[in-house]
């Protein structure tokens, strides 16, 4: 048993790919968590693909991607703000238009550029391929993000349970919220090369969801979910090495377990464990008279 475990760590490239995902594993389900409460999840999904032309325009002019990638993702959240404030469209229609506009404007500009970049990875990600450099650079993101976190806590508490509240006593709502779109936007960036833009929103939501389902105060809920997804993020990976799977997707799936099991398990509010689904289990197997 104790060489299933350290065999895979003779390796530098499994070694750095369990960095990264202890870091990301953290990071997104404490960023997350402020997601679901808001119920802004898809917000997440929306940013992660607004990136893209940010990316192609950073790689034509030979700039760090970080860069055109954060710039895209800001001006998507700041185009979801203004479609909401100057009309009347609600918030998910403004998410979906804009999710396809920056979408499309990226794979368009990819071909007009004559970029060589690999959608594949950008999608998907690669945590196998993940550098010292790549770990050292996240880290340093998910300090800062969590650091400001801790710094804002009761401000962003405010926020995110009564936004009219928080404006009322002279809070600078909409500097929160730009705050934390750049939060958002920050994370997803920290994230997207070791599981891609498409599985990191599993990973900003599934286990924070788990938690949400386990957990009633937003502070248990964070650490419970940041938990969750460090040991999603390690049993994916060896799951990865022993079975030769794609890492990305299967510490997604291994996420994606963990809230099936909670959804059904949870004491307070899992399917299996309500009195009345108990109480219909009883009468159906019970003898009738």
């Amino acid at each position: 048993m104790l060489n299933l475990l350290l065999d895979p760590l003779n390796y530098e490239f499994v070694r750095n790919a369990i960095a990264i995902g202890v870091v990301v594993g953290i990071l997104c389900p404490i960023v997350g968590s402020y997601l679901i409460v808001q119920r802004m999840a898809l917000m997440g999904d929306v940013i992660a693909h607004a990136v893209l032309p940010g990316l192609s325009i950073s790689f034509f002019l030979g700039i760090d991607l970080l860069i055109g990638a954060f710039i895209s993702g800001i001006l998507g959240a700041m185009t979801i703000a203004l479609i909401r404030s100057q009309t009347r469209v609600k918030v998910d229609s403004a998410m979906a238009l804009t999710f396809s506009s920056f979408f499309a404007l990226g794979v368009l500009l990819i071909t007009l550029l004559r970029n060589k970049l690999d959608l594949d990875s950008f999608l998907f990600g690669d945590i196998l391929s993940i550098t010292p450099t790549d770990i050292l650079q996240t880290s340093a993101i998910a300090v800062c993000i969590l650091i400001s976190i801790k710094l804002f806590y009761k401000e962003l508490l405010f926020y995110t349970f009564d936004r009219t509240g928080a404006q009322a006593v002279g809070l600078p709502v909409q500097a929160i919220y730009m705050g934390f779109m750049v939060m958002i936007t920050l994370t997803i960036i920290a994230s997207m090369k070791a599981v891609g833009v498409i599985l990191v929103i599993s990973l900003l939501v599934g286990p924070a969801l788990t938690a949400y389902l386990l957990v009633k105060e937003l502070h248990h809920m964070m650490l419970l979910g940041a938990i969750l997804g460090t040991f999603s993020s390690f049993i994916g990976i060896y799951l990865s090495y022993y079975f030769n799977l794609p890492s990305g997707p299967a510490i997604v799936l291994v996420s994606s377990s963990l809230f099936i099991i909670a959804l059904l398990f949870s004491p307070s509010q899992g399917i299996l464990t309500r009195p009345d689904f108990r109480d219909r289990l009883i009468r159906l197997f019970q003898p009738r008279q």
